[in-house]
């Protein structure tokens, strides 16, 4: 094993013994939140969470990595604050990340997340869309109903970053729908749909464990780059990510055509080969799976793929960058540049 290597898996060990602490610390407080939910919608949360089977009986099934409580708690130790003084915020935004899986499922179509049916799949279209608004209610209650004092401007900040999340989903299905996007719109629509949420955790758990403006703006400024550069994986996952790890068939983006950032890079760069693919994405019928296949490589031709790996690489850094101007306490800035490596070295 060269150093190099040594290095990465002692990161990435780091990493997941910080999720798997923040999940046993926001767990509890999470059940005890869904809990308080009406009796079908507690059924259907449990299900989505991987709590219990579509009957109600436990289950030991996927949940997820649970980043973005990791990403509220640890963003508390950062600035010196107690991990109870942020658990609130915690639970608050993995019920919006949530809520916004069970909207986007139905939105996008998807009929499997984490290796199971998805819960619209199971349970229908409507129930599991009102399963998500009652997770968005809950997620307001929580943060309201917390004794830290600083809980007030804590909703504020998340209810913006819930609303430009919705943003940019808006943006993300009103894409499907134009034969043109541009770059820079696909940017800003990742910016919001991904990063507003993981700049709202990061900067939840600096402003709930006491930091300055100054640590609040920076963490803000770490998770929302984290979650550019996140999805900037996510989106070329989506293409050549194999579906025994992803839990989704392959190519899935192409099937629905989706305008993701190394398609959308493919169909801007003005080669011959992001022209054949804005013919194949402009046809009426269905794409068969040697169309996909094509597509595929076409993206690849023409520079998508290489151009938003490169992205994610240069996102990070500036990330990066933004976490060590905040001042972190060190031990905190050490897990958290772990946690943002495991996110953008993936392969799910």
């Amino acid at each position: 094993m060269t150093a190099l290597q040594h290095n990465a898996n002692g990161a990435g060990a780091a990493a997941r013994a910080a999720l798997d602490r923040s999940r046993t610390a926001a767990e509890p407080a999470l059940r005890a939140a869904v809990d308080e939910l009406p009796e079908r919608m507690r059924h259907i949360t449990g299900y989505h969470l991987g709590w219990w089977d579509e009957r109600g009986n436990p289950v030991d099934a996927d949940r997820g990595k649970a980043v973005r409580p990791a990403l509220v708690l640890l963003a508390s130790a950062a600035v010196g604050g107690a991990e109870s003084d942020a658990l609130p915020g915690a639970v608050a935004v993995e019920l919006v990340h949530n809520f916004s899986l069970l909207h986007d499922d139905v939105m996008d179509g998807d009929v499997s997340r984490r290796h199971r049916p998805t819960a619209w799949t199971v349970f229908g279209t409507g129930p599991a869309i009102l399963a998500g608004d009652a997770l968005l209610t809950l997620a307001n209650d929580v943060l309201a109903s917390c004794a830290n004092p600083r809980a007030a401007e804590a909703a504020r900040m998340l209810s913006t970053a819930v609303l430009d999340l919705i943003s940019g989903q808006s943006a993300d299905l009103t894409f499907e729908d134009r034969h043109v996007v541009e770059l820079a719109e696909c940017r800003r629509m990742a910016r919001d749909k991904t990063g507003a949420l993981l700049g709202g955790a990061a900067a939840l758990g600096a402003l709930l464990g006491g930091g300055s403006a100054e640590q609040v703006a920076r963490m803000q400024s770490f998770g929302e780059r984290l979650g550019v550069a996140f999805q900037h994986v996510d989106d070329l996952l989506g293409i050549w990510g194999d579906p025994g790890v992803t839990g989704k068939p392959v190519f899935s983006d192409l099937r629905t055509r989706k305008k993701t950032l190394p398609v959308v890079a493919a169909l801007s760069s003005g080669t011959p080969a992001g022209q054949r693919l804005a013919e194949l994405y402009r046809r009426d019928e269905p794409l068969s799976g040697s169309d996909l296949a094509h597509a595929a490589e076409l993206v690849a031709v023409a520079g998508g793929r290489a151009w938003s790996q490169r992205q994610a690489d240069d996102v990070l850094s500036s990330a990066l960058r933004d976490l060590r101007r905040a001042g972190p306490v060190e031990s905190a800035t050490g897990e958290l540049t772990a946690l943002a490596q495991l996110m953008t070295n993936r392969d799910h």
